[in-house]
Order: structure tokens, then sequence, then C-alpha cells
């Protein structure tokens, strides 16, 4: 029969696909976002949050120390992809959201799989808007000149299409973008900065982002659950990988949230993940639910390695959770 045989979390943040030098700039970004959240879930301000920055934020934001935070998650990012190689999938779900790029808010699915043969991905437009180098950063989720197809297993996902129907999940579904369009940054990364060779994929998108229809943790922890058991119904025998793709916290780091969550994979506590505070799950700290989907569907394997940088950038402490994983 199919099953799961390997699970990996990965961040996706554009200081990812940027130099230590460029993290600083940042604050460009940072210093006027109108939906930061404090470390409770309360919207706030950078003024705000510069008056309650982490005790020795200037130690954390050092050229020395970004340098070295790079050189950890650069790391982390190679180790992902070796893993990927050799665990010799024959297909990989990947979990991530849309914000909005592919699906819009005249309508929004609250979770989607996408069953089409192949999934574009495509350069990033010259309608961009922002500096340069944000622009150097946003690119490397996209290919570099021309458009390219990659393939979809797409009986696999019909599969769980179908499976997921069966046990009372209401999903979307799509065999298509829009001409011209292609797949978002949160699969974009995988096929970009994790694969080292191409496997097929089934894009599951959970609305992580946009209110009114977030899936709760409880649901998001139940889908990954009724993932693997409609991957354990497929007739076929073949090995199936699962990678939650964005996060961990953003874009004010909250390291008791991020180590609290690895923790809890490492437990296996599922009532705790199932718990975990929905208003602490808004913003850029949505993307944790993709995670939660992928504890679910790998509860039955361990947390063999995980490696976290809690991802400074500004003097308010603003930045990115950067957290790496894989179950076995």
């Amino acid at each position: 029969m199919a099953r799961i045989v390997l699970g990996m979390g990965t961040s996706h943040t554009p200081m990812l696909n940027a130099p230590p030098t460029d993290w600083p700039r940042f604050i460009e970004r940072d210093s006027k976002r109108d939906n930061l959240l404090d470390v409770e879930g309360r919207l706030t301000s950078y003024e705000a949050q510069l008056s309650r920055a982490p005790a020795g934020i200037e130690a954390e934001i050092t050229p020395e120390r970004m340098a070295a935070r790079h050189a950890a998650v650069d790391g982390a990012i190679a180790r992902l992809g070796g893993v990927l190689r050799d665990a010799k999938l024959d297909a990989l779900i990947v979990v991530g959201d849309d914000q909005d790029e592919l699906y819009h808010h005249g309508n929004m699915p609250g979770i989607l799989i996408y069953y089409g043969q192949a999934i574009p991905n495509v350069p990033l437009g010259p309608d961009f808007k922002g500096p340069e180098w944000a622009r150097r950063a946003t690119a490397r989720w996209f290919e570099e000149s021309e458009p390219r197809d990659y393939p979809v297993d797409a009986a696999l996902a019909r599969h769980l299409i179908d499976g997921l129907i069966e046990r009372e999940f209401d999903v979307a579904a799509s065999n298509a973008v829009p001409q011209g369009e292609g797949e978002g940054h949160a699969v974009g990364f995988v096929h970009q900065r994790i694969m080292q060779q191409v496997v097929p994929i089934v894009p599951v998108c959970i609305n992580t982002y946009y209110p009114p229809n977030q899936p709760t943790p409880r649901r998001c922890y139940r889908l990954g659950q009724a993932i693997r058991a409609a991957v354990e119904s497929y007739p076929a025998d073949i090995r199936v990988g699962i990678i939650g793709s964005g996060g961990l916290s953003h874009f004010v780091v909250d390291e008791a949230l991020d180590r609290g969550l690895f923790d809890l994979f490492r437990r296996k506590d599922a009532a705790g993940i199932e718990a975990l505070p929905r208003e602490k799950l808004n913003s850029g700290s949505s993307e944790i639910r993709n995670w939660i989907c992928v504890a679910g569907a790998v509860e039955r394997l361990s947390l063999e390695w995980s490696l976290y940088e809690p991802g400074y950038r500004t003097p308010a402490g603003t930045g990115t959770g950067l957290g790496f994983a894989f179950w076995a």
C-alpha cells in the first residue's frame, strides 16, 4: 500500500533568499506594516514594539550574529534537500498557504487540493513593487527566466480529494491556474530551494492568512490525519512524503511560541497542538497551521531532527522564526 515515509517542515521567508547583509533592510517594510501583531496576537505598531523589544536585542542583530544565523539556516535548507533526495519518494504532498497569489478574496477556499497534470512556476514579473534588494529575494521563489511546468501526481491528488470528502472534509479542487500565472511562493520555495531532483507533488493549500475562514489548529491537525488515512488507502505501492511550507512566528519573533511548537512535536502532543491559541496564529504566524497539518499526517513517525533560529532583523525584535525539521 502507499504510505507516508517522510515528513518535513520549512520556513520560506524571503530572509532565506537574501544575503545576511540585506536582513537589516527589512526594517523598511517592518516599520510600515499595518498587520504587525505582538506576541499575544494583538495589533501593534513598530514604535510600540520598539519600546518592548527583547532584552539583548542589540546583540541579536549585529552583522556577525546575522551572518552566523544565515549560515545555519542555509545549512538546514541543504540538509532538508539531502533528506528529500535520499528518501527516494514517488510523490511529495506540499502543504502551503496562498497569499492572494492564485486565490483571492472573491473566492477564498479554506482548503484546496490541486490535481492538474502539472503546475507552472513563472518568473517574477516586472510589476513587482518594492526595492531591488526585496525583488532579488522574492524572485528566488520562482524560475529565473522562463516558465517551467512541474509534474503533479494527479492520480494521487484525485484520490486525496475523494478520500478527504469521504472523511467529511469539503475540500475545494483546482486542476489549472490562470493563463500566465503559476504556483505561489509556498510551493515555489520547495521547488526552487529544497528539491535537489524533481519529485511529482500534490499541492494542498490551506487558507492560513485571511479571515474569516481560516481552519482551526484542530481542523488542520485532523486534516493531516485524514491525508495520511487517504494515502494509506491508495492502491499503488508508493513512497509518499509531506512537507509544510511557511512560518514560523512573524513579523514579531515569538521564541516561546516557536520553541514550544517543536516541543509539542517531539512529544507527539496532539491535544497540545490542537489547542494552540488561534489569536497567535494570524498574520505571518498563521503559516504554523501548515506545520500542524504535517504533524497530524506524521504522528506515527518520529521527529528526527530540527533546527530553530530566531531571525531577528530590527531593533524592535521583528523578523521571522526560522524553523526546519524532518520526521521519519
